[in-house]
């Protein structure tokens, strides 16, 4: 079956949203705006130690969401890796759908428009590009863009930055939850945590007060590590209100995912988040997952449970979550 990709439809001149694009009223952005004067956690991982961790544990608990800056990861680095995905979705559609995945068979890696086994619900306004990066034996570079030639060279080199960076913070966020800093990595898989790019291409749209490009949601992931262009489009949920979450150049914007917030047994919270679309501009984020692999077992860490503070969580394989979350079965 022939899917209809955002990004084409954009090209056309429309003056009416297509209704499979139209959010329920209450979704809408003209009926959910963002709070004003609220800002989120920005944190600077050059500042002393016990600082950071502090910082980041209360962010994580208070927001599930914060920006990191002084992380080491080259700002050229980033520069080229949205040069090369740029570069990818400006390719002719032909080459592009050589690509294309197959999400009814349970398969999200290539090129793809919509994240879902179900055609029937609301379609968002984004294009997109997944596949895994880490660990080398998931790897099918057969799924990874030939064109542009530079595109796996830069990908495995921002993957060993993002990877760092990662290790760096479970090390801090164990920390936070009073634990050795080895126990969060470890839990989740250790070398066989799995890291997944997801390069989100939200085009114009006509209607942008209607549409969403990513609708109301928590991440899977532990963790999600994402740079954005300039263009606006992330809200976080605080406090029951959505706030904007504004541009910095060459930081990390990270979530927390809803595997984070059950090893902590709901002290780190996993952010519920969605992205805004443009009229005039293109929106572009480059998201890594960081999951652990299918047959790990994830539950409140035994060190957080006692008669005071009961587990919050069932305990499952990362498999049985990830199917039961993809398919909307309660938890």
């Amino acid at each position: 079956m022939e899917v209809e990709r955002v990004q084409a439809l954009s090209h056309v001149t429309l003056h009416e949203l297509p209704a499979k694009f139209i959010r329920p009223a209450h979704e809408q952005p003209e009926n959910s705006k963002a709070i004003e004067g609220v800002t989120v956690p920005v944190i600077s991982l050059s500042q002393p130690h016990d600082v950071v961790v502090d910082a980041l544990s209360k962010a994580c608990s208070e927001w599930g969401f914060f920006l990191i800056t002084d992380h080491g990861v080259e700002p050229s680095l980033i520069g080229r890796l949205k040069e090369v995905g740029e570069e990818f979705f400006k390719l002719p559609q032909k080459e592009k759908e050589s690509y294309a995945n197959d999400p009814s068979s349970g398969s999200f890696e290539g090129y793809g428009t919509k994240m879902t086994k179900n055609f029937d619900e609301k379609v968002e306004w984004i294009d997109y590009y997944f596949h895994v990066m880490h660990p080398p034996k998931k790897l099918n570079l057969d799924m990874w863009p030939k064109n542009p030639s530079s595109y796996r060279g830069v990908t495995e080199e921002y993957n060993v930055e993002i990877m760092r960076t990662t290790n760096k913070l479970f090390e801090l966020l164990s920390e936070g939850l009073g634990l050795d800093g080895k126990v969060l990595n470890s839990s989740l898989g250790g070398d066989e945590i799995e890291f997944e790019m997801k390069i989100n291409m939200y085009p114009p749209c006509p209607q942008p007060q209607l549409a969403l490009g990513v609708e109301p949601h928590t991440d899977m992931s532990a963790l999600t590590l994402l740079v954005p262009n300039d263009v606006p489009g992330l809200q976080v949920w605080k406090d029951g209100n959505w706030v904007a979450v504004n541009y910095l150049p060459n930081a990390l914007f990270v979530h927390v995912g809803d595997q984070l917030e059950v090893l902590s047994n709901g002290k780190y919270k996993s952010v519920l988040h969605r992205s805004l679309v443009n009229k005039e501009r293109t929106r572009m984020s480059w998201a890594v997952f960081v999951v652990p692999p299918h047959e790990a077992v994830i539950g409140p860490l035994p060190e957080l449970i006692d008669e005071k503070n009961p587990a919050k969580y069932s305990t499952k394989t990362y498999a049985e979550y990830r199917y039961r979350k993809f398919n909307k079965i309660p938890q």
